[in-house]
């Protein structure tokens, strides 16, 4: 049996005014996504604990069938293994990104969304400036880099006490309260701070002013952790999986999971993706003997959200049922045996820019799914639904077959 899973990231949310009342989800044409729930079922499930932080990490891995109570240690080191980055047990991975603060206010969490080649050039510096034996700056995609704390032969410098804040929650915040806080929470924020006289003054950002961009002005870390031990997907699962993403978190879930990995030309993580692009390599592989199950990741309903952008997220939403989840369906209807899953990861309100607790709504199809009564895809549908998973991670099972719908 084949499987597809489509992840819209963060689709879930509130009722917008500027939608006339409905969600997202509600406003947009998605006639794909519709398709699957009236043929399958529609339900929804909380993938992130209230005891744990409401990010893609914790999500994601829940979504993707491991408790995170058990495997959670970090959102920093599941994009060091995407990197092939090697971390030693004394070792800690800290995310990195590159923002704009103006007056101790977090004007843009994505530093205007760098280029990846400025990125990695003011990464040089900080390296050049700041980095020795222990402190290594890795270039990841866009504002999205790594700092690795190298801790052989030294007393760890974090522990599971140590407090940090995703800056994208901060957007139009002031951030003098967000500092780390905690063990080693003196070091980071001492970094944070040199940061400052690195960028000022570099040629990325002097161009980048000249063109009436925003500049980097500091690193802000956050999400720091120690790798985790995962079992293989296979071994859990029995399903050979490979994932379709541009952002090196759910690439770094695919590397511990033992998925293959497929990058695709033109997906950038923005909502300016190719999601046609996306939607091809997935029926591609779905085609694979090798393959059982193909994921398809979706960044820029997300980012449409931490924009405040109701219109984006729409638009978006739209754009991953036409050009995502409507080529994948026919493609595995035509193949057989098979079941497909459409669910976000958490909630992203457009109305706080930033991630949230609660239940996502997911639909899903195909052999052995008996249809209910549902004929939409949205947030109030599957809130009405009876059925729910409150520990998100027992969905895989699920739709695997391996729990009788």
């Amino acid at each position: 049996m084949k499987y597809a899973i489509i992840i819209p990231d963060g689709c879930a949310d509130e009722p917008q005014d500027a939608l006339e009342g409905r969600t997202p989800l509600e406003a947009a044409d998605v006639p794909a996504m519709d398709a699957v729930a009236a043929e399958g079922i529609v339900g929804r499930a909380m993938n992130v604990p209230d005891d744990l932080p409401a990010g893609s990490d914790v999500a994601n891995l829940s979504l993707l069938g491991y408790n995170p109570r058990e495997h959670y240690t970090g959102r920093a080191p599941l994009e060091a293994a995407a990197q092939c980055i090697e971390l030693g047990a004394d070792d800690w991975a800290v995310r990195c990104n590159l923002v704009t603060i103006e007056r101790q206010v977090m004007r843009d969490f994505t530093a205007g969304h760098i280029a990846s080649d400025e990125a990695a050039a003011l990464l040089r510096a900080l390296q050049e400036r700041l980095g020795d034996g222990r402190f290594e700056f890795h270039p990841g995609v866009s504002y999205r880099n790594l700092l690795v704390v190298r801790g052989a032969n030294q007393p760890a410098p974090f522990s599971t006490d140590t407090r940090t804040t995703p800056p994208h929650d901060l957007t139009d915040k002031p951030v003098l309260d967000a500092y780390p806080r905690g063990p080693g929470s003196d070091l980071l924020s001492q970094l944070m701070s040199d940061s400052v006289e690195v960028f000022a003054g570099h040629e990325v950002n002097v161009r980048r002013v000249a063109r009436g961009e925003l500049p980097a002005t500091n690193i802000w870390l956050w999400g720091l952790g120690q790798i985790p031990r995962l079992v293989p997907f296979a071994e859990c699962y029995g399903r050979r999986g490979a994932m379709i993403t541009a952002v090196d978190l759910l690439r770094g879930l695919a590397v511990l999971f033992g998925w293959r990995r497929i990058d695709v030309p033109g997906a950038t993580g923005y909502t300016d993706t190719d999601y046609a692009a996306k939607g091809r390599y997935a029926v591609e592989a779905l085609g694979d003997p090798a393959i059982d199950l193909v994921c398809v990741h979706v960044e820029a309903t997300d980012e449409a959200s931490h924009e405040g952008d109701a219109a984006a997220k729409v638009r978006a939403l739209e754009e991953i049922s036409r050009h995502i989840v409507g080529p994948v369906h026919e493609a595995l209807r035509a193949m057989g045996e098979y079941r497909i899953l459409v669910s976000p990861d958490h909630p992203t309100f457009l109305r706080t820019k930033t991630h949230e607790h609660g239940h996502v709504p997911f639909a899903m199809a195909g052999t052995g799914i008996v249809p209910d009564a549902t004929a939409v895809y949205d947030d109030p549908t599957a809130a009405a639904s009876p059925r729910t998973f409150e520990e998100g991670w027992r969905l895989m099972p699920f739709f695997l077959g391996e729990q009788a719908p």
